[in-house]
C-alpha cells in the first residue's frame, strides 16, 4: 500500500462527506485506504458514513468509530496502527483535496527521500493564504515574537517574523519546521523511527511536537504550493477563554518537553502570558455582549449565494432560505474554463459563489479563488447527494 489516509471527525458529518469525495477523486491510480475515525460523534456521523459510503461501493474506507472523545492525536495513532502505507497522511475532515494534491505530494516525497513530512499551500474558504500552512519553529524566542506582537509588526522579517515564515514565496517549495496537523504527510519510516503523537496533547501543539521530532530525527519537513482548503481552520475563535487557554497550554507542554534547561524559566512567564491573554479574551467577550445588549443592531444581512453550474432546479430545491429563489449562472467547466473569471458576476455585500461539483473540477474550484481571493467565498454543490456546503453554513435536502 503506497498511501493510507487517516482523518479524525467529530461533529462534522456533511464536510466528512464532501472532503471524502475530494479524497477519493485525488486518489484515483493511486493505491490507497482512507482510515476515518469518529471521535464519538453526537450528529450521527457514523450511521451517515455507513449509509453515504458503503463498503461494497467504498472497500478503500474503514471507520473506526471511538466510544468516547479520545483527542486528536491519540484518534489518529489509534488508525495508524491498523494502516499498512508507505506514506501516511493526517488530514482534517473540513478540507477540500484538488484532483491533483496527492499525486503532486507523492512525486514530490519520492524525490526527496530525506522527507520526515510535508504540508501544503492550505487556502481559506474566500481563497485567501492561509498562514499556518508554513511555520517555524516555537522556540523561546520565535514564541516570544508571536506572543508580544513583534511577529505581527514585522511579518516578514526572518528575525521577527520566524513563526509564520512570510519571508519565503509561497508559490514555491521550501524547507520548513512546523506542518499543520490538517494536512500533515509523513513517510512510515519516519513515523517508525520518531514515534507518532504525544497523546499529552489534547489538542493543539500535537503537529508541532511531531515536526519537532522529525527534525531531531535527522529528516526534513517540506512546503510544497500544491493549493486545498481548509474551511474551518480560521473560523476558529481565537479570541476566546478556551482557545487562548487550550493553545498556550500546549505551548507550555511543548516548552517543559523539549527545552527542559529552560523550563523553570520559561513556565512562569509563558503561565502569565497564558492568564494575560485569556484575561483580554474574556473581557472582551463580555465587553461585545454588553454592547449588543445596550446597542441592539439590526440582524447583519444575510450572505448572497450565487450558484454556477447547469443544475439550476436541483440547487433550488436545495437551497432554503425563507423561499428565496437563488441567483444562478448557467455554466461549465467547457463555458467557463476560468470559473467565475469568465461569468460577469457583481458583488453585493458577502458574497458565497457555489460551484456544481458535476460541472466544474475541484481544482478549477480553487484555483478560480486562489487567483481572485478575499472577494468571494467558496462554496459547493453536490446535485448526486442534494448537499450545499459553504464555509458558514450547510443545506441538505
Amino acid at each position: 500500500m503506497l498511501l493510507s489516509v487517516i482523518i479524525v471527525s467529530y461533529n462534522v458529518r456533511y464536510y466528512l462527506h464532501q472532503c471524502l469525495l475530494s479524497v477519493f477523486k485525488a486518489g484515483a491510480g493511486i493505491a490507497m485506504e482512507v482510515l476515518v475515525v469518529d471521535n464519538d460523534s453526537q450528529d450521527g456521523s457514523v450511521e451517515y458514513l455507513r449509509q453515504h459510503f458503503p463498503a461494497d461501493q467504498y472497500p478503500a474506507l474503514r471507520l473506526i468509530a471511538s466510544k468516547r472523545n479520545v483527542g486528536f492525536g491519540r484518534a489518529n495513532n489509534m488508525a495508524v496502527e491498523q494502516s499498512t502505507g508507505k506514506y501516511v497522511l493526517f488530514l482534517n475532515p473540513d478540507t477540500i483535496l484538488t484532483e491533483d494534491t496527492l499525486s503532486d505530494c507523492l512525486q514530490f516525497a519520492k524525490a526527496h527521500p530525506d522527507l520526515g513530512g510535508l504540508g501544503v499551500m492550505m487556502l481559506r474558504d474566500d481563497g485567501a493564504f492561509a498562514l499556518e500552512s508554513r511555520r517555524g519553529l516555537p522556540t523561546p524566542w520565535t514564541s516570544f515574537c508571536k506572543m508580544s506582537g513583534l511577529a505581527a509588526l514585522f511579518p516578514k522579517s526572518r528575525v521577527f517574523g520566524r513563526y509564520y515564515m512570510r519571508y519565503l514565496d509561497k508559490e514555491q517549495p521550501a524547507e520548513i519546521e512546523i506542518i499543520s496537523g490538517a494536512f500533515m504527510l509523513c513517510s512510515r519510516e519516519a513515523l517508525n523511527k520518531v514515534g507518532l503523537f504525544d497523546k499529552r496533547f489534547f489538542m493543539y501543539g500535537e503537529d508541532i511536537d511531531l515536526s519537532y521530532r522529525l527534525l531531531l530525527g535527522g529528516y526534513k519537513n517540506y512546503y510544497v504550493p500544491t493549493p486545498i482548503i481548509h474551511y474551518k481552520g480560521e473560523s476558529t475563535r481565537k479570541n476566546t477563554y478556551r482557545y487562548v487557554h487550550v493553545f498556550y497550554e500546549a505551548m507550555l507542554i511543548f516548552f517543559r518537553k523539549h527545552y527542559r534547561g529552560w523550563g523553570r524559566l520559561l513556565s512562569l512567564p509563558v503561565t502569565l502570558a497564558i492568564l494575560c491573554r485569556a484575561l483580554i479574551a474574556l473581557i472582551a467577550q463580555n465587553l461585545r455582549k454588553a454592547k449588543r445588549f445596550c446597542f441592539p443592531q439590526k440582524s447583519r444581512a444575510r450572505v448572497q449565494y450565487i450558484y454556477i453550474g447547469s443544475h439550476e432546479a436541483a440547487v433550488q430545491r436545495t437551497f432554503r432560505s425563507e423561499g428565496d429563489d437563488m441567483p444562478c449562472v448557467q455554466a461549465t467547466e467547457a463555458s467557463h474554463p476560468r470559473g467565475h473569471q469568465d461569468a460577469s458576476l457583481q458583488r453585493h455585500g458577502e458574497t458565497c459563489l457555489v460551484y456544481d461539483t458535476s460541472d466544474f473540477s475541484f481544482r478549477t474550484i480553487l484555483n478560480a479563488f486562489r487567483r481572485d481571493p478575499a472577494r468571494w467565498r467558496i462554496g459547493t454543490f453536490y446535485p448526486e447527494t442534494d448537499m450545499l456546503i459553504s464555509g458558514g453554513e450547510t443545506f441538505v435536502k
